[in-house]
């Protein structure tokens, strides 16, 4: 079974804060993510899209008083409900603002991957698995959210979120 977090920047003028509109709109973003990835507007995480976010929770060991900045790249912003007409069948969506927007950017751009790694890699590698191989996957999904979440900082966007199962 395929499931994915989908994220793409846009701006913030442009987002109805209405599910169906939100769904009908990533629905077709979905339909054209590689197009979008390689334009740099859009991203995704498959299953592992809750360990990333683990891996930016040991930012509060590392520093206590950083706030919980950590948790804005993955789950941040608010979720959009959904209304009384909208399909049920819709995925869940968020919607996360154009600061917050730039307050991941900055986490992203100031946090050490490797310090990162060493607190959390016990927890993100699997009995048997091949360690080089995951710290590869979580750095290339760090990598790639911190590209992302600049270019939507520098473009002043606001990034919508959708779990498609």
């Amino acid at each position: 079974m395929s499931i994915h977090m989908h994220m793409r920047a846009v701006a913030e003028s442009e987002v109805r804060d209405d599910h169906t509109w939100l769904a009908a709109f990533m629905w077709e973003a979905w339909e054209n993510h590689p197009d979008e990835y390689a334009a740099g507007i859009a991203t995704s995480i498959d299953k592992v899209w809750d360990s990333v976010n683990d891996l930016y929770a040991a930012a509060d060991v590392l520093d206590a008083d950083a706030g919980r900045l950590w948790t804005l790249p993955i789950y941040g912003g608010r979720p959009v409900a959904h209304s009384a007409d909208a399909d049920p069948s819709n995925p869940p969506m968020g919607i996360l603002e154009r600061s917050g927007v730039s307050q991941a950017a900055g986490f992203l751009a100031s946090v050490s991957f490797d310090e990162l790694w060493n607190v959390a890699s016990a927890k993100l590698v699997w009995s048997g698995g091949d360690e080089a191989q995951v710290r590869r996957e979580f750095l290339d999904h760090h990598r790639d959210l911190q590209g992302f979440y600049g270019r939507a900082t520098a473009a002043g966007h606001a990034v919508i979120r959708a779990v498609w199962a």
